[in-house]
């Protein structure tokens, strides 16, 4: 039996979000992947039995690479307040450290692929679940549904990060997300839980 050679399995992981960034799912070939990532076809399917495999597996990495960054210094026991803005810096920053992974996030989630993968993020789930239930017991927030709290929490980072990504404002003009412009939309979102 082989050892696992995790260089050759980050190298393969690396390139694979890569092309998929790039070209979408269509553009992944194993034959493309290999010589992307200087192994032999064979050597991938050591590691991941098929594409799908290999596409479930990319998608877990991102996702606990995520959770891992989302979750750094995060309680649900936080104020409502600290808990949703320190959610703000460790998403944004997620981003900011690993923007092919956030592209690849993006794209699966859009694809059928979704519903066909097993990831588990409950670990994640279950912080964000609480943190939701501690801010209602304290009345930081009325009870909604979780589609209408992430709306409201995260819609509007979102929106600013996806200029920032594009470095484009709606007028046309350069744009850059700075601590400044993201406090001033949190503020708007605190008040809107608020209300």
């Amino acid at each position: 039996m082989r050892i696992r050679d995790e260089n050759k399995i980050n190298s393969i992981r690396e390139k694979a979000i890569e092309m998929i960034v790039g070209e979408g799912f269509d553009g992944l070939s194993m034959q493309k992947l290999a010589k992307a990532a200087n192994v032999s076809p064979a050597t991938i399917y050591i590691y991941f039995k098929n594409r799908e495999d290999l596409l479930s597996q990319l998608y877990n990495h991102v996702q606990n690479t995520f959770s891992e960054v989302t979750l750094d210094g995060f309680s649900p026991e936080l104020s409502f307040r600290d808990g949703l803005w320190l959610q703000w810096k460790n998403r944004f920053r997620f981003i900011q450290e690993h923007p092919l992974y956030f592209q690849f996030q993006e794209q699966f989630r859009n694809s059928p692929l979704i519903n066909q993968c097993g990831v588990d993020i409950s670990d994640f789930k279950s912080n964000m679940k609480n943190f939701v239930i501690n801010a209602v017991k304290r009345g930081d927030m009325k009870p909604m549904e979780p589609e209408v709290f992430w709306s409201i929490a995260y819609g509007t980072l979102y929106s600013l990060i996806k200029f920032h990504l594009n470095e484009r404002s709606m007028m046309n003009n350069n744009f850059t997300l700075t601590d400044e412009k993201m406090k001033q939309a949190f503020e708007m979102v605190i008040k809107a839980f608020k209300h």
